[in-house]
């Protein structure tokens, strides 16, 4: 009896070290069969295979994914996919270290997905699920050990993790955006993204689009938070982001200042970006936060020179200040697409001014223009000399303000705030 029960013992040690290494050498292989998986240092990621149903689909028959996943959570939680829009059709699958490259192959070992590197050394690579998510090739003699030949946080799916990073190239390059699920059970590409638009002038914002058409915008960037998005500056514990590489890409990453907190940004398949948190003593996702987070966040759901405001009981779209709706019919039928035109005639220099409107969430930027070096004062005074100059504001509000923001075209995509 005493004999089985340090046998029984020794197997579940044995069972527990195959299990959760975070490694895969260039001699060993992940299959489907063996159920063998990668457990990041802490144990809050982990990576191996998974299989979905799509009902919807002329066969009906299981697809298997290679993907990353949070471990501890009470609902799977899948954080990236491999092979997204090229699954597996049954369950043999191996993944391995081929020609310095991670290898996906299937029953006939065709690759289905692979790293498609390049790059040539002499020494093995070694594969790695590292503790903030991240899926790793690089050289196994390296000293560096930052330095990857590729990761998968070059490669989003639909979750932005912190350290991870959503990026625009000015070059052709490889943009760095979410794309979210065609379903809740279907990984493949989905008809949503979510992706960073720098403009050359400095300003940066996002966009969520539906089949590439614009369907929401944060805002710009104003060193404290997107200004589409005011409920920002009350996540203290996520600290935003902005890197800009000389002029060859900008980038926006996150992280969390807070150790027991998970948190994620993720493009829904409804539609929604989502920030999902959870916590280490209560392993249950909390929606946070999401948007759209009502009609007024509908890209230019009111036309130029009009801006949205939930709170109007007749209609949410009111004309600005000096502009009448330009097809009042229309208007009437709440249809305010058409937006809205001046009353009067401009009389530039003439006793015209500009109206403050505060609380607002800046018009459209891409047409706009940007110079860092002035106050709102001087912009002020530019915009008034400038008969095309149709609004302007700071482009920084950090200690006082700075910079200035001139719009010369149609104020679009306006809406304004409770708080």
């Amino acid at each position: 009896y005493h004999y089985s029960y340090t046998l029984f013992f020794v197997i579940l040690l044995q069972f527990h070290h195959v299990f959760s290494t975070n490694t895969l050498s260039s001699n060993e292989t992940l299959t489907i069969s063996s159920n063998k998986t990668l457990v990041s240092r802490g144990d809050v990621f982990e990576l191996g295979f998974f299989k979905t149903t799509t009902k919807n689909s002329q066969d009906g028959t299981d697809r298997w994914y290679l993907g990353i996943w949070y471990k501890t959570t009470s609902e799977r939680t899948y954080v990236w996919v491999a092979n997204r829009d090229n699954p597996l059709h049954n369950s043999i699958g191996t993944l391995k270290i081929s020609h310095n490259n991670l290898v996906l192959l299937n029953q006939f070992n065709t690759p289905v997905w692979s790293t498609n590197l390049t790059e040539s050394v002499t020494s093995p690579v070694t594969a790695e699920l590292l503790a903030n998510g991240n899926f790793v090739l690089r050289d196994s003699k390296t000293k560096d050990l930052n330095r990857f030949m590729w990761q998968s946080f070059d490669f989003p799916v639909d979750t932005l993790l912190p350290e991870m990073k959503l990026s625009r190239n000015f070059k052709p390059g490889n943009d760095r955006i979410l794309t979210s699920w065609k379903s809740p059970t279907d990984p493949s590409s989905g008809d949503f993204s979510f992706k960073l638009e720098p403009q050359n002038h400095g300003l940066h914002e996002f966009y969520l689009l539906k089949n590439e058409i614009e369907v929401y915008r944060t805002g710009p960037w104003n060193q404290n938070r997107f200004n589409g998005i005011p409920k920002i500056q009350n996540w203290s514990y996520i600290v935003n982001n902005f890197i800009d590489n000389n002029n060859e890409d900008v980038a926006y990453t996150f992280h969390v200042n807070n150790s027991n907190i998970h948190s994620r940004f993720r493009m829904s398949s409804t539609g929604y970006l989502q920030v999902i948190t959870w916590t280490k003593t209560i392993p249950q996702r909390n929606m946070f936060w999401s948007f759209p987070e009502d009609a007024c966040d509908l890209y230019q759901v009111c036309g130029s020179y009009a801006y949205c405001d939930i709170n109007t009981t007749s209609n949410k779209c009111n004309c600005i200040k000096g502009f009448v709706p330009k097809n009042p019919e229309a208007w009437d039928l709440r249809d305010a697409t058409g937006g809205c035109v001046r009353s009067s005639r401009l009389s530039c220099g003439e006793g015209d001014g500009f109206m403050r409107m505060s609380k607002m969430k800046l018009p459209e930027t891409s047409e706009a223009r940007v110079d860092k070096g002035i106050g709102l004062e001087e912009c002020k005074e530019r915009c008034v000399r400038d008969c095309d100059c149709t609004g302007f504001a700071n482009m920084d509000i950090l200690n006082g303000g700075s910079g200035c923001v001139m719009w010369i075209d149609e104020l679009v995509d306006m809406r304004n705030y409770v708080a």
